[in-house]
């Protein structure tokens, strides 16, 4: 390809947005490609929690669906949970109380609800347009009682006036005489008032909710409604099961709504025991089913299906910046694969994705840049992936002491000691560490349940360290990047005795 054409093609492959909220809706749904059954699975009418770490693409697959839904005449309520109420601080506000953060957040939530749901009013695009603006004026209702909260103080005064004059009167013959008379008046008056020092606190009166909701569903049938909430793990631990219990009590029961919520796994706390009860969400009961997006694209257990995945996603983003640059017809994915890649640098581009997307946009664009107008080669792939690593997840996970530390202690015993990038750890009672250290994508779980054969009852899940953490640690370029193999005679790792 000639030098202005492959520069063309780094340079579209440089522009593909890094998130999904940053594009348009009608592009997000040319270039949204579903992984694996994902799509149909997250398009059922059940409740459902769709887990994945930060890039996967639980963002981009919420807008796709409301797409899918506005196409079949239903009716999508999206809400990114990060723009939920006016008051910044409030929700982390410790002075104040879980209960009284967590009844904010959900009366902030039903407003913005609201809002959605009477601007489709307001468009007429509900069949019984009187039963569904009672309904949200019932929501509002509902959703708005104040009580005041305080100390209660009576007031008492009373005042009292009395005036007396006594006298006598005689007579004694036409000359003299004497006068006397006698009056009395008396008067009291009593006032009191009763004051209510406190502050208004809001409540959310869950039966009236329920009721005021089932009448919005009603009001826009046949169509069903469907609320999806993006950005869940945004929203303080300790109040989310507040949130989760509105849902389970007011929504989740109601025919004609179906609730789809994206969340971070080890940041979403959806479950709380209370005196025998709970609060929130019960995931696999009151939530039908979950969908792990972690696990739909893991590079060890399906080369060619992430290979696949990554080349469509690539090309579908790159297609319309090439078109609006050459003002021609775009290259077909096999001549853009061939003209963008050397050979074998695009599954090398997959690997070091580690099955994140927007790891893969990020690592591409760095290495359209290092190529400029050459082709990208293995080189221009390893440079970038460190690069990004050193960026972006280095800089990130520095903040954490815990979780730095641990991630050193690893790249000693894993890379170092044992010349790998995978190991083991028990599947159960791992530390909180690790999990923060998945978050930020320095260690990826690619193999679940594996099985000890000399142990059959204990299970382990197969982890790898970071390709770009990994290939940071090389001096030599050209040395291979290991294969992601497990062997229990040398993968397991007793983090216990990393400890210096």
């Amino acid at each position: 390809m000639a030098q202005a054409g492959q520069l063309h093609l780094n340079q579209a492959l440089m522009r593909i947005p890094r998130r999904a909220e940053s594009a348009d809706r009608s592009t997000l749904a040319a270039t949204y490609v579903a992984a694996g059954s994902f799509s149909a699975l997250i398009n059922s009418t059940d409740h459902q929690v769709l887990f994945g770490r930060r890039g996967t693409g639980k963002t981009h697959g919420l807008l796709h669906l409301h797409d899918l839904v506005e196409q079949t005449g239903d009716v999508p309520i999206s809400l990114d949970l990060r723009t939920i109420g006016s008051t910044g601080g409030l929700y982390s506000n410790v002075s104040l109380s879980p209960a009284q953060r967590g009844t904010q957040l959900l009366v902030d939530t039903l407003e913005a609800v609201h809002d959605q749901l009477l601007a489709l009013a307001v468009d007429g695009q509900v069949a019984d347009q009187d039963g569904f603006l009672r309904g949200l004026d019932a929501l509002v209702a509902a959703a708005t009682e104040v009580e005041v909260v305080g100390e209660t103080t009576r007031e008492q005064t009373s005042r009292a006036a009395d005036e007396r004059r006594s006298g006598l009167e005689a007579s004694l013959g036409r000359q003299a005489g004497i006068k006397g008379s006698l009056r009395h008046r008396a008067s009291t008056t009593e006032s009191s008032r009763q004051l209510r020092t406190g502050v208004e606190q809001h409540r959310v009166m869950f039966g009236p909710l329920s009721r005021a909701i089932q009448a919005v569903a009603d009001g826009i049938r046949p169509a069903r409604l469907w609320l999806l909430l993006d950005e869940w793990s945004s929203v303080p631990l300790d109040l989310q099961p507040f949130l989760a219990d509105l849902l389970r009590r007011s929504i989740l029961p109601i025919r004609g709504i179906t609730v789809k919520i994206a969340a971070i796994e080890h940041r979403a706390r959806f479950f709380v025991p209370v005196h025998g009860d709970y609060l929130g969400i019960e995931v696999g009961s009151d939530a039908a089913s979950t969908v792990s997006l972690d696990d739909a694209l893991v590079f060890d257990q399906s080369r060619e299906r992430a290979q696949a995945f990554f080349l469509q996603l690539f090309h579908n983003h790159v297609r319309p910046v090439l078109e609006t640059m050459l003002r021609t017809e775009a290259p077909g994915i096999d001549e853009f694969a061939k003209g963008a890649f050397q050979e074998g640098a695009f599954p090398e581009l997959v690997r070091a994705a580690e099955g994140v997307p927007r790891d893969a946009i990020n690592i591409a664009a760095l290495a359209a840049q290092h190529a400029h107008t050459d082709r990208i080669g293995r080189s221009h792939v390893r440079r970038a992936a460190r690069d990004w690593y050193l960026r972006d997840k280095k800089i990130a996970v520095s903040r954490d002491e815990d979780a730095d530390r641990l991630l050193a202690l690893l790249v000693d015993e894993v890379v170092g000691r044992r010349r790998s990038r995978t190991f083991l750890l028990p599947a159960a009672d791992r530390p909180a560490t690790i999990d923060r250290l998945c978050d930020a994508r320095l260690l990826h779980v690619v193999r679940r349940g594996v099985v000890d054969p000399r142990h059959p009852g204990r299970l382990y899940d197969g982890f790898a360290i970071d390709y770009g953490c990994y290939v940071a640690l090389l001096t030599d370029d050209t040395k291979a990047v290991p294969a992601d193999v497990f062997r229990f005679d040398k993968a397991v790792v007793d983090l216990a005795r990393l400890a210096p």
